[in-house]
């Protein structure tokens, strides 16, 4: 692992993007709420929020933070049948949140997969990124600019 014992504790945030795409019948049982697992947008949201907090335990060498605010937002497309989810993390500490944030955000979008794929085997998760960060030595980061 890296050293970060010397760094200065600053306000960090992260903010991943990503996108499942489905069948329009999918993306119905999802918004009616009628997916035979449940409530599959309220089980992805705590899934990538239990995921955040336990990334040091996935990512070999990623440090185990203190996280201060886990922030995650679905939209639902209907053309082309989508959903993005966009996850914020953040923390005060010696060490970014970015890492917190894309596992967070692909573990909501592999939920969503798991609790459909009676009915839809082929979606798709794709697009996963960091939009944007803040925070640190190397300040911000936007994706795009």
């Amino acid at each position: 692992m890296v050293d970060v014992g010397s760094k200065p504790n600053t306000h960090r945030v992260a903010r991943v993007g990503g996108e499942i795409h489905l069948r329009p019948s999918t993306l119905a049982l999802i918004e009616q709420g009628t997916a035979k697992k449940g409530d599959v947008l309220g089980i992805a949201r705590i899934a990538g929020i239990q995921a955040a907090k336990k990334t040091s335990d996935l990512i070999p060498l990623c440090h185990p933070l203190a996280l201060t605010r886990i922030a995650m937002d679905f939209t639902i497309v209907a053309s082309p049948p989508h959903i993005i989810c966009e996850t914020t993390v953040e923390t005060v500490g010696p060490t970014g949140v970015e890492m917190e944030a894309l596992i967070a955000t692909q573990t909501a979008l592999a939920t969503i997969y798991d609790m459909c794929k009676a009915v839809d085997r082929g979606m798709t998760i794709c697009n996963v990124k960091l939009m944007e960060k803040h925070g640190g030595k190397s300040g911000s980061f936007v994706a795009g600019e």
